[in-house]
């Protein structure tokens, strides 16, 4: 028993009080976190908010920072008595350490261990906020040391490394970084990687929907492949600024297509290929694309869509309302349909594969201004309608890469699984861009999780050693249910760091991912953000804190930086 902890439910009532079991191994580690509590002093500069996180902390927040007994705090430790996986009513919470024991309903923590902690990017609490201390105090500096020691700049900003208006009766709304900064996001993600010495270094693995059939792509490889398809773009008329919608499955082809637009400067417009003929049509009436690229169909587990169909007639809607897309370009996805039963029209379509792979494979940086636009995606329209949000190229660069590297603690050895489709801002910033600026070799899967059977991703992680696996609680609760049996018939001993996104993970879903999965050894990365943000506001760091089944709870640094998007009115 490590003691009392008083929580302040109200100024007019009395103190609460919790009771928090340790167990021995814990209580060295509990010992360190409650050493690198900030001062009364600090939690009124909103230090201490750090590693509240954005429901204003938790039960682990209050272990450790003994000086934050605020009224949200309480209020998150009542509402756990709603949660399920036999949460109930929490008057005491328990603590284990990664890798000597299973997470179980009575156990809420899991500390770090030595081992890891000790080879960690940010190996403690201290570390951490001594971080996040900079960030809030010299954000400028902070965040300009960063962007000059590990970016390639053709030429640095200004003296200003970031403006900003929030109120809308002073004029537009924006906030600014590095501008007047020039720099290619593509250029950042292979050729200075390339300079760096990780030419024959493999950048991707692809795994086709069917067992069997993959391929490889080293750093070299794909800046070829990326420089033939933007000679393409330039030759066909594409240029700076203009837009280029991409509705193209999990393909190598997608993040090619991705970076070959940042390469020459043009727009990319990723709509996620699920969407229907009206989403695309209307997204492609909104940014009024030169070209479209896609390809004849993809294999989602056994069934064959025909994503050139939804293409034909997402064009016949946009023409019929002004918006004419001259070209098609479009690849032949032979393991899900052959050319010959594709249907074409002659004039505007062409297939990739005739074109691309005759131009040469070098082509010239297209410079651009940090502020100059990157993409354009849409949000989800959980919340309504959809809306398009142009993300600029110099914050988001540093700061997708930045949260990359520390959320996950990333190691140059590190191979690296996000399961998100690229058609949302998850395969955008952990998928293609933020992995590949620090170096990284990814995992890209066409198909679907469970197939032909619930051990699929499993079976990818042994295949290729996944070191970093980054998913979504949906997929982890379907797996859940399928049954360990499709999970421990795998080694998985590769892994070292799993990760969540996308929503809340529930309490029992969290404790089979690390159990199961993780085989009690990997830390959760569970991170919080959105589509207008591009990059992570609130995780909880592998290797930095103890983790909790509840919730993310440390803000990302100071995280304006990855407010460089813009919603298009």
């Amino acid at each position: 028993m490590l003691g009392r902890i008083p929580l302040l439910k109200n100024k007019k009532k009395k103190r609460k009080m919790m009771t928090i079991s340790i167990s021995p191994h814990a209580l060295p580690q509990l010992q360190r976190y409650k050493r690198a509590a900030p001062t009364p002093s600090q939690v009124k500069q909103g230090l201490g908010q750090s590693v509240g996180g954005r429901a204003g902390g938790g039960v682990l927040a209050m272990a450790y920072l003994k000086n934050l007994t605020t009224t949200n705090h309480l209020r998150h430790v009542e509402s756990m008595a709603t949660l399920p996986s036999g949460a109930g009513k929490i008057s005491h919470f328990n603590a284990v350490v990664l890798g000597e024991a299973l997470a179980s309903e009575e156990d809420d923590l899991v500390f770090p261990s030595d081992d890891f902690s000790r080879e960690a990017l940010v190996p403690s609490p201290q570390k951490y906020l001594e971080m996040y201390k900079r960030s809030i105090g010299d954000p400028a500096g902070f965040w300009s040391d960063i962007a000059s020691s590990e970016f390639y700049w053709k030429q640095r900003w200004g003296e200003q490394v970031y403006s900003e208006n929030l109120d809308v009766r002073k004029g537009n709304i924006k906030i600014e970084w590095f501008k007047g900064g020039i720099t290619n996001m593509c250029y950042n993600c292979l050729d200075r990687n390339i300079d760096a010495g990780l030419a024959d270094k493999i950048a991707l693995y692809w795994e086709s929907n069917e067992p069997g059939f993959d391929a490889t792509l080293t750093y070299s490889q794909l800046l070829d492949r990326v420089c033939q398809l933007a000679n393409y773009l330039k030759a066909i008329g594409v240029r700076k600024g203009d837009a280029v919608v991409v509705y193209l499955p999990m393909l190598m082809e997608l993040p090619i297509t991705m970076l070959a637009c940042a390469r020459i400067g043009a727009v990319h417009s990723v709509v996620f290929a699920g969407f229907s003929s009206e989403s695309l049509a209307q997204r492609i009436m909104d940014c009024k694309p030169k070209v479209i690229i896609t390809c004849n169909a993809v294999k989602r587990g056994p069934k064959t869509i025909h994503l050139k169909d939804i293409v034909d007639a997402a064009l016949v809607e946009s023409a019929k309302n002004g918006v004419p897309v001259d070209v098609c370009l479009t690849y032949e996805n032979q393991s899900a349909l052959k050319k010959e039963s594709t249907k074409w029209q002659d004039g505007r379509d062409i297939w990739w594969e005739d074109v691309v792979p005759k131009y040469a494979t070098t082509c010239n940086v297209e410079w651009v201004d940090a502020e100059d636009p990157l993409f354009l995606l849409y949000t989800s329209g959980s919340t309504g309608k959809p809306k398009g949000v142009l993300h600029t190229t110099g914050g988001y660069m540093v700061y997708t890469a930045t949260t990359f590297k520390y959320a996950f603690d990333y190691k140059a050895s590190d191979v690296y699984w996000c399961t998100a489709d690229c058609g949302w801002i998850t395969g955008h910033s952990y998928v293609t861009y933020g992995p590949m600026l620090n170096g990284a070799t990814i995992v890209v899967y066409e198909g679907a999780p469970n197939y032909p059977d619930p051990g699929r991703c499993w079976d990818i992680v042994d295949k290729y050693k996944v070191t970093i696996f980054y998913t979504a609680p949906t997929l982890v609760r379907s797996l859940m249910r399928d049954g360990d049996e499709y999970v421990t018939r795998y080694s998985r001993k590769s892994l070292r760091v799993l990760g969540s996104v996308g929503e809340p993970i529930n309490p029992s879903a969290w404790r089979w991912f690390f159990n199961v999965v993780g085989g009690s050894r990997c830390p959760i990365s569970d991170t919080w953000w959105q589509t207008e943000t591009g990059g992570f506001m609130d995780y909880s760091s592998a290797g930095c804190l103890a983790a909790e089944a509840w919730f993310c709870y440390l803000s990302f640094l100071w995280s304006s930086a990855c407010h460089s998007g813009r919603e298009r009115s």
